[in-house]
């Protein structure tokens, strides 16, 4: 599976809901979104059977986004009719780490391989101020439920916005000295109707490794983090965990994307922030075959995504994609 810029496409993020328990600045309106009908969204078979088509393609990797993917029930069916399919290879979850505690075992004996989970603060008022809502979140306990049920690796995804988060990164990247975790700062994406948040809000990546050093030199970190992303991963003195950054605004890495996107209501979007896609579901409903409308979409995958010209296709937030 190749596009037409000869970039190998064998990650797939698959969004089961455009739903959320929260409402953080950067993701979606505080006042939500107008969902979609619960008949345009795909049943678990549904996404199940278009894995099963693309696998024998190429397809190996699997990501399962929100919205918030842990309040659409029974979660772990789905991981476990995924974990069936010859093929594939790695199953991964984004999550806001709310509802981790009590379902990490669970979905760990589904068959999770490994979990992100999206932490923008380690102080609680913070939290729920960043999410517009108070859920009593604490990353560690999220974390650690699903280290314990055997979920590895755990990363924590971390987006850096100044004046509001930006004087943690230091006690985040502090994290990884005790806990085999990776952390992740992200550089905010400003988008959509979410323009209360704009390029006076985004810290460089270089700035935030910079406020890292602080606690100590940083080295280009040489072991393997299994992942599908474009994260660079450094580690502080005898940390058994590491720090990454992630960087969208400021480098960007289009050349190197292995990924597509299946919203929920299945449309195969080819770029996050392009507005090219291409709609899988009434093919399937009707039971024709979705290798030609994959190949299809591959050949028109854009070069590159517009996003520093805040050219963003119609997207009006994340959670619409499942970022």
């Amino acid at each position: 599976m190749q596009d037409q810029f000869g970039r190998r496409i064998e990650y797939l993020r698959i969004s089961i809901t455009d739903r959320c328990n929260f409402r953080c600045q950067y993701c979606m309106p505080l006042e939500g979104l107008p969902w979609l009908p619960k008949q345009d969204i795909l049943r678990y078979e549904e996404i199940t059977e278009v894995v099963r088509q693309l696998a024998p393609l190429g397809l190996r990797r699997l990501r399962i986004t929100g919205g918030e993917p842990t309040i659409r029930p029974q979660l772990a069916s789905l991981i476990r009719l995924l974990r069936q399919i010859p093929g594939i290879e790695d199953i991964a979850l984004s999550t806001n780490g709310v509802r981790l505690p009590e379902m990490a075992h669970d979905l760990a004996e589904a068959g999770l391989d490994r979990v992100n989970i999206s932490a923008d603060s380690l102080r609680p008022e913070r939290v729920a101020a960043i999410a517009r809502r108070d859920l009593s979140f604490d990353l560690v306990r999220a974390a650690r439920a699903a280290e314990d049920a055997g979920i590895a690796p755990i990363k924590v995804n971390v987006v850096v916005m100044r004046g509001i988060n930006d004087d943690e990164v230091a006690d985040f990247a502090a994290l990884t000295r005790v806990h085999p975790w990776h952390v992740r700062f992200i550089e905010l994406m400003p988008v959509g109707e979410l323009r209360d948040l704009t390029w006076e809000h985004v810290v460089p990546s270089e700035e935030v490794l910079q406020r890292v050093r602080s606690l100590g030199a940083l080295e280009p970190d040489q072991g393997p983090v299994r992942g599908n992303g474009p994260a660079v991963y450094y580690r502080l003195p005898g940390a058994v965990g590491t720090v990454g950054v992630i960087t969208p605004m400021t480098h960007t890495y289009c050349e190197r994307c292995n990924r597509v996107r299946l919203t929920a209501d299945g449309r195969l979007r080819t770029c996050l922030f392009g507005d090219h896609e291409v709609l899988l579901r009434d093919a399937l409903r009707r039971g024709e075959p979705l290798a030609p409308l994959f190949t299809k979409a591959l050949a028109e995958k854009p070069k590159e995504h517009h996003l520093l010209q805040m050219r963003i296709g119609g997207l009006r937030a994340l959670s619409e994609v499942g970022g």
